[in-house]
């Protein structure tokens, strides 16, 4: 089949092939997400079996997001050298060899570079396709509609990581490792034959204007902190039930899903939302809740029963992401210029990311030495100072329109 050529600046669909361009994004887009939440359950198995620490296995987690969040800055870079197509297409071959890798090894270190690997290439194909589907629908409902495809299938995958990894897990702790190399070389295959070629673009420059945007700055900031103390949250609660309830991994991935379904449950009503709220008040909204989900573990941090121990912290944590994640993601952005914003969406994205990198260690070092409270009291500080960040998000846009007025 012939490729299409669009260029990203003038869009050019081709009738029919546009929709099947997209589900082969979408579906790899589900591949990076679910890589987000794969490993957790099977955390404790992978400890067990390899005689590792809780400091050890947390690596899986960070170094996924630790080679996400570093491509990111310089995937822009490397895109606009090689081209949107070759890129994505190379990037999907590595991440399902280290796939294999990952899942046939008995190094640690192997393992945890095999994630770092995949992490830098989630951080090529991630963007790489939403620039794709600009470049090939065009402007208007057409594209919107793409774009809400792809971001539903974004954050259904973390949910369908969790799920298969119950699954898998049981089987063997490795097939969470080995079961993304063979998806990924079919969407390889299905993407030699839609995914367009592109003109290069230029690659953003990150300047110092990025850093003095307040908008920008807070918003990051306030992301960070969420998915920090989320996957710092997720990791004690997955250790809690394993160790405490011994709990097999299917029932353990049950019981996190209320901390991720309802996100995934609410992508499409996201704009409707911001539409009516604004981004501020939802933003202060998720952060308050967030922190009460993380007080209320930390006044019974050794809860004996699901239902009245952890259920209820984990709903406050869903609802949060449910109100926060698209409000953040739109007032990172809004008040920007086109002429910074192509740098501004990978250093916020990286912020996100880094948010994890610095929380799961520092949790896990707790957990390894100080069981209990500890990581759940750094967990609910940092909770706080994500409200705090909200907080003056919102008193600064108070000010601003009382000047005005």
């Amino acid at each position: 089949m012939s490729e299409p050529a669009v260029t990203a600046k003038g869009p050019a669909p081709v009738a029919g092939g546009s929709w099947r361009l997209l589900l082969v994004l979408s579906g790899n887009m589900v591949l990076d997400a679910l890589e987000v939440s794969v490993v957790l359950v099977a955390l404790p198995t992978l400890a067990t079996d390899l005689d590792l620490s809780i400091w050890s296995v947390q690596w899986l987690m960070t170094g996924f997001a630790l080679g996400f969040a570093l491509t990111l800055l310089t995937g822009p870079r490397i895109t606009a050298r090689w081209g949107l197509r070759r890129c994505y297409l190379a990037a999907m071959l590595v991440f399902a060899a280290a796939s294999v890798v990952g899942g046939t090894t008995g190094s640690t270190e192997l393992l945890v570079a095999a994630r770092v690997v995949k992490g830098a290439c989630a951080a090529l194909t991630a963007p790489a396709g939403l620039a794709l589907i600009a470049a090939t629908f065009p402007d208007g409902p057409a594209l919107r509609r793409a774009v809400s495809v792809y971001s539903l299938f974004g954050a259904a995958g973390f949910t369908l990581g969790l799920l298969l990894s119950g699954t898998l897990t049981g089987i063997s702790w490795r097939w969470t490792f080995l079961f993304p190399a063979p998806v990924a070389l079919a969407l390889l295959v299905w993407g030699l034959h839609e995914i367009p070629r592109t003109e290069r673009l230029t690659p953003p420059r990150f300047t110092t204007a990025l850093f003095r945007n307040a908008s920008l700055m807070r918003s990051t900031l306030g992301a960070a902190l969420l998915n920090g103390t989320y996957a710092g949250l997720l990791l004690l609660i997955t250790f809690h039930t394993a160790e405490r309830f011994d709990w097999p991994p299917w029932q353990t991935a049950s019981a996190l899903l209320p901390a991720c379904l309802p996100l995934a449950v609410s992508v499409p009503f996201a704009g409707q939302l911001t539409a009516r709220f604004g981004t501020r008040r939802p933003i202060a909204a998720g952060a308050a809740l967030a922190l009460a989900g993380q007080l209320l573990l930390l006044w019974h941090p050794a809860p004996q029963r699901y239902v009245t121990g952890l259920l209820p912290s984990l709903l406050l944590v869903g609802a949060a992401f449910v109100l926060s994640f698209a409000p953040l993601n739109l007032q990172a952005t809004q008040h920007l210029g086109p002429d910074i914003r192509g740098a501004a969406v990978p250093l916020y994205q990286s912020g996100v990311q880094l948010g994890g990198v610095l929380m799961l260690p520092l949790v896990a070092t707790l957990l390894t030495h100080h069981p209990g409270r500890p990581a759940l009291l750094a967990i609910a500080l940092a909770g706080a100072a994500g409200l705090g960040v909200a907080l003056s998000g919102a008193r600064r846009h108070t000010e601003e329109r009382t000047n005005l007025s």
